[in-house]
């Protein structure tokens, strides 16, 4: 594996099964009363997040803490960042500290790429910008394989606001070099101008999609970057593109329901449909611990298990 995992691009296939091989095995470990090992002991992990994050961070911390590792919680608010401080200055200020690892979560695309110039130590992309966001590709690789065995000639459809998602373009580079074919569904506003030279299929129909997937991941609408109207009201956008019972019922017996989090419930995905057991969204959670401590425990070349 290369020293850092900035880009889903970056993970050749043997690569992606290495690390998905590593969860399996390193999810024996949370099946036990003590869900400790002592592989990273010694070494330093800091959690760097300029942007807001719950299940990210938190998983970040736990994988790293299982691991032995000492963490250090960064957070912008409260910092010398909120009185100017640089990118690179806060990196300097970390390599001083003699960290092992950076996890960064940045609002700017190609934050983790530029501090992985500043410091010695791995760079692990926690979401940048509307960039990527590897690890959560990883997790939800994890949990496809996990429920479906293979993803191997897989279809899954990614449905919603692609244009502000990172999980949408890490999952399709990674879900194509494990041999998955993706479909984007979403109405033509919420697309990046440049999808087609994306590794997937597009369609603006959704109900059309459904019944030819084993995979259905729903996006969250990121509001929160939007400043124009993409799309009429939020009604017209559930009508169209939302998760309800009645769209689960046109999806294929064994097929199965994600989504990245934080959920609108009632607007991309229906609220029974979550709660559904064909939803994996709580198992995408616990999963992204275990793929988390992979990462880690690989890139920081932690001892035998």
């Amino acid at each position: 594996m290369n020293r850092h995992l900035i880009s889903a691009a970056d993970l050749s296939r043997d690569d992606a099964l290495l690390i998905l091989d590593t969860a399996d095995e390193l999810a024996r470990v949370s099946d036990r009363s003590i869900k400790k090992l002592p592989t990273l002991r010694g070494r330093t992990v800091v959690n760097l997040f300029f942007e807001d994050s719950t299940r990210t961070r938190i998983s970040f911390e736990a994988a790293a803490k299982r691991l032995s590792a000492d963490v250090i919680n960064f957070s912008a608010k409260g910092s010398s960042v909120s009185k100017g401080e640089s990118l690179k200055d806060t990196a300097l200020t970390l390599q001083a500290m003699g960290a092992d690892a950076v996890v960064i979560r940045h609002g700017a695309s190609g934050a983790p790429h530029r501090l992985a110039s500043w410091v010695d130590g791995s760079i692990v992309n926690a979401g940048d910008g509307t960039h990527e966001h590897p690890t959560q590709a990883l997790l939800d690789a994890f949990t496809m394989r996990r429920r479906l065995s293979t993803l191997e000639g897989r279809r899954v459809t990614i449905v919603g606001d692609v244009l502000h998602s990172r999980v949408a373009r890490s999952n399709v580079l990674l879900l194509r070099t494990l041999g998955a074919e993706v479909t984007l569904v979403a109405p033509p506003t919420l697309l990046p101008v440049t999808v087609e030279s994306w590794p997937c299929e597009v369609s603006y129909d959704l109900d059309s999609v459904l019944p030819k997937s084993d995979v259905v991941m729903m996006l969250r609408v990121q509001t929160e970057r939007m400043n124009a109207a993409f799309f009429p009201s939020a009604r017209e956008y559930s009508r169209r593109y939302g998760l309800d019972r009645d769209r689960l019922a046109k999806m294929p017996e064994e097929a199965i329901v994600m989504h990245p989090g934080p959920m609108n419930r009632g607007m991309e995905i229906a609220a029974d449909v979550a709660d559904s057991a064909r939803s994996t969204i709580v198992e995408q959670v616990a999963n992204g611990v275990t793929i988390r401590m992979a990462v880690l425990y690989l890139l920081l070349g932690g001892e035998t298990l």
